[in-house]
């Protein structure tokens, strides 16, 4: 691992070796990814100079308060691990945010589906990864709670808090895909990941606790089926 160069490129390194490693994160491709990606740019700009810190940042697009937040930077690489991708492996993101998310996983796979139900929060994402000339990520626009279209998935990430894990997201797994989630009502939540094993049987693992806010649920008429 080079020695960091900058001030902001320190700041990088002590977010990896501080917050991340420590959260047990291990993957060495997940921990490439986080030292890559300039998360400073997927931030807001009231909050850059959080970018790193160990807390969720608020997501405010154009001045708007949209409620939502980016995710724990630990939180963010340890989910990504738990989903085992491989560089074959097609995604499905629900619940896009800022893009960061989506960018890591994009490091890691070779294509990733990815949907957000705010318009405005969807916007911000899509502008931040085109500025850094991700290209395998798709986002759109809409309610994937219960899944989006038909086509089945190696892994599936949903990046907000859900009561449960709905059959029909499951079904959109792969033989042999991942999905990775929270589950559970605050303050007692469990991030999981479930495996598709056969074409009608599942495998649910327990990974560890946390507590993060709820996947939006606003219904839309985007629904695609």
């Amino acid at each position: 691992m080079n020695a960091p160069t900058s001030l902001i490129e320190q700041s990088r390194f002590n977010m990896v070796e501080q917050q991340i490693r420590p959260a047990n994160v291990f993957d060495s491709a997940v921990l490439d990814a986080m030292l890559s990606l300039p998360r400073e740019n997927f931030v807001p700009e009231r909050y850059k100079n959080l970018a790193f810190s160990d807390i969720e940042i608020p997501l405010e697009v154009n001045g708007i308060d949209t409620h939502e937040t980016m995710l724990a930077p630990k939180l963010e690489a340890r989910l990504t691990q738990e989903l085992q991708l491989k560089p074959s492996d097609a995604t499905l993101e629900i619940g896009t945010g800022s893009g960061f998310q989506a960018a890591l996983l994009s490091h890691l796979c070779t294509q990733v589906l990815s949907i957000e139900i705010d318009t405005h929060i969807a916007a911000f994402a899509k502008e931040n990864l085109q500025r850094e000339k991700i290209s395998n990520v798709n986002v759109e626009i809409g309610d994937g709670r219960t899944g989006w279209g038909s086509a089945e998935f190696n892994a599936i990430l949903v990046t907000g808090s859900l009561p449960n894990i709905p059959d029909s997201l499951k079904y959109q797994l792969a033989i042999g895909g991942r999905l990775v989630a929270v589950v559970g009502q605050a303050p007692a939540m469990t991030a999981v990941r479930i495996t598709r094993t056969t074409a009608a049987s599942f495998e649910t693992e327990t990974l560890f606790e946390t507590c993060i806010k709820p996947l939006s649920g606003t219904t839309v008429s985007h629904f695609k089926f």
